[in-house]
């Protein structure tokens, strides 16, 4: 057994700041997952509030020409495979590609991560401040409106006792799958070596901008407040570099 580890080891690469440092970011990272899910959770707002907030943003999409989900839904509900790619993104893309992107860029790109570790925690915090003033349905649970739950194609039941402990149903706004795709899209695509890295992160966030719609699960301008959540929380985490900019700046990461 000694052997096989030691053999592992060698394909590994070596922790850039050492264990200790490895499980405080893993620490903080579940600590903050679990608060913000179970806040998120928590913080339902009135149903009534919630569809006023919905048809709100229909009537805001609907005054610029812009109201589409229904339309976009209708035109590929059929087409099975680009639902079923939609279903599997929206339920694996912040655990499969948001995960494994920080898990490699503590490896591979140590003196950005912090800086992007920042901007999540920010996001996270203004996600509540949003979920919890202004609670808005998601289109699939606006009455009349037409547009289905296809997340129920794959056994997802919104109205299970945990997934409602877990998955607040009115926190529509900001979309945090376009906020986070967006996030690491951007480091992703500044970060990387390989002019095909950059353009895949570059179409990342417009790729999960569809997906969020297409499911569903948001309108367009629940994902357009979630990309400015984003860009406020990079605002955020350049304030926080200036605490210790040696460590938490991007630029200094560049330099």
């Amino acid at each position: 057994m000694p052997g096989v580890a030691a053999k592992i080891r060698e394909f590994l690469p070596a922790l850039p700041q050492g264990r200790g440092d490895a499980a405080r970011q893993v620490g903080l990272f579940v600590v903050a997952d679990l608060c913000y899910e179970t806040v998120r959770g928590l913080a339902e707002g009135n149903l009534n509030e919630a569809m006023a907030n919905a048809r709100t943003v229909i009537d805001v999409e609907g005054s610029m020409g812009l109201f589409f989900e229904r339309g976009l839904q209708d035109a590929l509900i059929n087409t099975q495979w680009v639902i079923d790619i939609a279903n599997f993104a929206y339920m694996n893309s912040h655990f499969v590609v948001t995960t494994g992107f920080m898990i490699w860029l503590y490896l591979y790109r140590n003196d950005y991560f912090y800086f992007v570790r920042n901007m999540f925690m920010v996001a996270m915090a203004l996600a509540l401040v949003g979920y919890s003033l202004v609670p808005t349905a998601p289109p699939r649970l606006v009455p009349g409106l037409g547009i289905e739950d296809t997340l129920t194609q794959v056994s997802v039941n919104h109205e299970s006792a945990l997934v409602k402990m877990f998955v607040n149903p009115y926190a529509a706004i900001p979309s945090m799958h376009c906020a986070f795709a967006l996030m690491i899209g951007a480091s992703g695509a500044l970060v990387s070596r390989h002019i095909l890295a950059k353009a895949l992160w570059c179409a990342y966030p417009l790729f999960i901008f569809f997906v969020v719609m297409v499911t569903g699960n948001h309108f367009w301008l629940d994902g357009a407040i979630g990309w400015a959540v984003a860009g406020l929380a990079a605002l955020g985490a350049m304030q926080l570099a200036k605490a210790r900019p040696a460590a938490w700046s991007w630029h200094t990461a560049t330099a």
